[in-house]
């Protein structure tokens, strides 16, 4: 896939991430609205019941605050990675809620677990290694955006504090690492000139032929180079003159 396929803009690009805010807000709603709490669909780990959260505790939030701090996170970073890495952008929403879930329920504390901080922290991880590892300056600058709005997010990979999920944000983390490494296809690389392809022989470069072995400019006489022209064949046609003498 050529490298201008991947950085267009699509409606995908703000529908995508709009529906996702969507749902957690409706989710949110409902259970407001009809005093239910969803609470008991979360991530409790270690249990065969607790496997269901795997799916269900993205779309679910304890509090205003909690549902506000991932809603704009997750809204941008989704955001950017439709529109920076298109072709495999659904592999690591998908892939990541059940990896990461499924790792915040191999090491997490019996309690449930829940909210969408979880794919944040895969977003986030991905989008920053990925960009480090490509070594394309687009994916770095995109690595470094990330790294300046939500860089203060690592110290939450810890137990800083017993009432946030660092078991969540620890999985998400290590996950959009292993994409990072895994993802190798289908993602935009840096354009390699003449001098980085493997068949490259500089002694037929001819602006390297310009310069000596210690480096000093040479001037070629192009006279060398020129190509004689041919001379124009010039053909005689002789005529017997027939004329009698009267």
């Amino acid at each position: 896939m050529n490298n201008q396929d991947h950085f267009k803009f699509y409606r995908g690009v703000i529908i995508y991430p709009v529906f996702f805010v969507l749902i957690i807000w409706t989710v949110f709603i409902f259970e407001i609205q009809y005093s239910v709490n969803f609470s008991k669909y979360g991530i409790y780990p270690q249990t065969l019941k607790g496997l269901r959260g795997i799916i269900f505790s993205p779309f679910i939030h304890g509090s205003i605050q909690h549902i506000y701090h991932n809603t704009i996170p997750l809204f941008i970073l989704s955001m950017a990675l439709f529109y920076f890495y298109k072709p495999i952008a659904w592999k690591v929403i998908i892939y990541g809620i059940l990896i990461s879930g499924f790792l915040t329920w191999c090491i997490g504390r019996p309690s449930y677990h829940i909210g969408a901080s979880g794919l944040i922290y895969v977003l986030f991880s991905f989008m920053f290694f990925k960009g480090v590892f490509t070594k394309y300056y687009r994916l770095i600058a995109l690595s470094l955006l990330v790294i300046f709005l939500y860089g203060s997010m690592i110290w939450y990979v810890f137990p800083v504090d017993e009432t946030i999920s660092w078991e969540g944000h620890l999985s998400g983390l290590l996950t959009g690492l292993f994409f990072a490494v895994f993802f190798k296809r289908e993602i935009a690389k840096p354009k390699k000139y003449v001098w980085e392809q493997d068949h490259y022989n500089e002694d037929n470069d001819p602006f390297l032929k310009h310069f000596d072995k210690d480096g000093n400019f040479i001037e070629i006489d192009n006279l060398e180079t020129e190509v004689e022209q041919e001379q124009p064949e010039i053909n005689y046609i002789y005529k017997k003159n027939n004329t009698e003498n009267s």
